[in-house]
């Protein structure tokens, strides 16, 4: 199993110099690939990898672009073969068309195979420089691991980061269990699981909101352009975003890593994020839980380990379904925390939501169909029968 172990680094001057422009020709040579190939498809034509890299052979001959010739070629072969995927994804309607690479939004980074770096002696010395990066190994690689790949980027916030990507024998399939967990999402209690276990949202960007607000305002306040001002004061900005970030994904990463070793499946609900957060109300909140990363993680973690996770309809009726006797609820608005069902159980919401997920899980594992929301209840045609029994003729 390949695993990307993802460490800081402090480069010099003339090291950060070199990768400022090693990811500004990246960025050009994205580019104008992308404008050949998008001026061949108004041709209704298609043009491969193998023609842009050709292009790219041209430019550097070119007296405007031959400073294409000061940087690493292997970065720059690299990005052709990344808009190559975009390309394929677009066609198999994966995703959307690629989009043109922006120098102040875009991410920055450079990725370099093997011919275009040296790693020796637990030292890693990239193409065009002289000294190994000064880097802080906050975990070990994997015994004997040689990197295939390593991919530097620079954040918002001015952070360094290099990500190796090696082999990793650890990653292995844990015992089988015969646990399986139900996993509710929410916003008051950020997972809410069918055995009754609630975990409370930490809410990261709320501790922050204050300073984030405070640090925007200085930022509105800086003349727009390219001043030192707005820079330092972007700067600023993007740290807080970092900070809250780096908190995010560290509790999900513990939280997933636990559940994943604990459970051989686990059931989810198959949620629209991307619809949810249109809703002007909740959107900071949704965005705050990440529910969509927490999924991710869950999805690939289950992978590595040999654990199973099963995505239930999003128009099941998790919520509104007894988990007792069956019988589904006309309406359920989210102020309704608990409920009475007419059997005389009382459910908390989200509990029962957790419940009725694990129970449709397992339901889809045995008998292979899609989970679909019930349009009458068996239990409530049942009752009803009773109430009102057919006459006789």
């Amino acid at each position: 199993m390949k695993r990307a172990f993802k460490y800081r680094f402090y480069p010099t001057d003339a090291q950060a110099a070199e990768l400022s422009r090693t990811f500004g020709c990246v960025r050009k040579v994205y580019n104008m690939a992308l404008a050949a190939r998008t001026q061949a498809w108004t041709r209704q034509e298609r043009v491969n990898y193998n023609q842009t890299s050709a292009m790219l052979t041209a430019w550097k001959k070119t007296e405007e672009l031959a400073y294409l010739n000061d940087v690493s070629s292997v970065p720059l072969q690299q990005t052709l073969r990344h808009l190559q995927v975009a390309f394929t994804n677009f066609f198999g309607k994966r995703a959307k068309y690629p989009r043109f690479k922006s120098r102040k939004k875009s991410r920055k980074s450079a990725e370099y195979t093997t011919s275009g770096f040296r790693f020796r002696d637990g030292q890693l010395t990239l193409a065009k420089m002289s000294e190994p990066l000064d880097i802080a190994w906050s975990r070990a690689l994997p015994e004997g691991a040689s990197p295939s790949t390593v991919t530097v980027s620079q954040d918002a916030a001015g952070r360094w980061f290099v990500s190796l990507l090696c082999e990793d024998p650890s990653v292995k399939p844990l015992p089988a269990t015969d646990t399986a967990v139900g996993i509710d999402v929410g916003l008051d209690h950020l997972l809410t699981l069918s055995t009754g276990e609630k975990i409370a949202s930490p809410r990261h960007e709320r501790r922050d909101r204050a300073r984030l607000a405070k640090a925007q305002r200085e930022l509105a306040r800086k003349a727009k352009g390219e001043g030192a001002n707005r820079a330092r004061a972007r700067r600023k900005v993007a740290r807080i975003h970092a900070r809250i970030t780096d908190r995010r994904r560290d509790g999900l990463h513990k939280l997933t890593s636990k559940l994943v070793r604990e459970n051989q499946m686990l059931v989810i609900e198959d949620l629209t994020v991307r619809n949810m957060v249109r809703n002007r109300s909740l959107a900071r909140a949704i965005s705050d839980a990440a529910w969509s990363e927490f999924r991710s993680m869950l999805e690939y973690k289950a992978a590595w380990y040999g654990r199973e996770v099963i995505a239930v309809d999003r128009w099941f009726p998790s919520s509104k379904l007894c988990s007792a006797c069956g019988a589904l609820q006309d309406k359920m608005p989210l102020s309704v925390r608990t409920w009475t069902c007419d059997c005389g159980t009382t459910h908390d919401r989200d509990v029962n939501a957790a419940q009725n997920l694990l129970g449709a899980g397992l339901a889809l594992t045995v008998c292979g169909a899609g989970v679909r929301p019930q349009r009458s209840s068996p239990g409530r045609r049942s009752a009803m029968k009773q109430k009102t029994p057919r006459r006789e003729p």
